[in-house]
This record gives structure tokens, sequence and C-alpha cells, in this order.
């Protein structure tokens, strides 16, 4: 069984920054990626940005570019979120997830395992 365990969540102040850290617990068997997703209270959960293990390639969502980014340490099966610029409809509860990315739009992307969640607030 594969774990996910994600750390770096709390609140600032929007125009803050904040860093998420997620760890598996071993490469998961198949997957080629991993990412975020989260969910805002009363809204469905959505992808944020996700990294290739070969060659690091990323995927952002639109309203993420330029304030978040995403890196990865292969040896340790951990990826990092940098957020910046931190605005308050980025206040969520932010998923790490490992899959497959198959290509760049979202449908292309079938995450399997999946973190508890942190949560992120913004206040403005």
């Amino acid at each position: 069984q594969v774990q996910l365990v994600e750390s770096g969540g709390g609140s600032v102040q929007a125009g803050g920054s904040l860093r998420l850290s997620c760890t598996a617990s071993r490469r998961t068997f198949g997957s080629n990626a991993m990412g975020w997703f989260r969910q805002a209270p009363g809204k469905d959960r959505e992808f944020v940005v996700a990294i290739s293990w070969n060659g690091g390639r990323t995927y952002y969502t639109n309203s993420v570019k330029g304030r978040f980014t995403i890196s990865r340490d292969s040896a340790k099966n951990t990826v990092f979120l940098q957020m910046s610029s931190l605005k308050p409809e980025d206040t969520a509860v932010y998923y790490c997830v490992a899959g497959v990315v198959a290509g760049t739009k979202v449908a292309d992307m079938k995450f399997d395992y999946w973190g508890q969640g942190t949560q992120v607030t913004v206040s403005s």
C-alpha cells in the first residue's frame, strides 16, 4: 500500500507564500508523475499541477501559472509545491496525488493514489 504524506499547509495573508511537501512511501508501480489537486469549500476538486518523474515536465492549471512552482526530489520520492503571491481564492484543502500523465489535458491524467490533504488558508 502506497502512502502519500503531505506537510506544509497553514494560514497566510494574501500575497504571502507557503511550501507544501509530499513524500510517497515508495515509487508507485506504473505511475509516472505526482502532483496536487485542491478542493475549496463548496466547490469541486480541481487539478492544480503535476510533474513527471522522467524529465521533470510540468503541467499547471492556468490560475496558478506564474505563482506556483512544483519540483521533485526523485531520490526521496518527494514533490514540493512552492506557492507565492497567494490569494484568498487559493484557500482549499490541497491533496497530493500520484499516477499517470499521458498528455497535457487533465482528461489525459489518471491519479490512483491520494494523500489525506493539507489545509491552506489565505486571508485578505
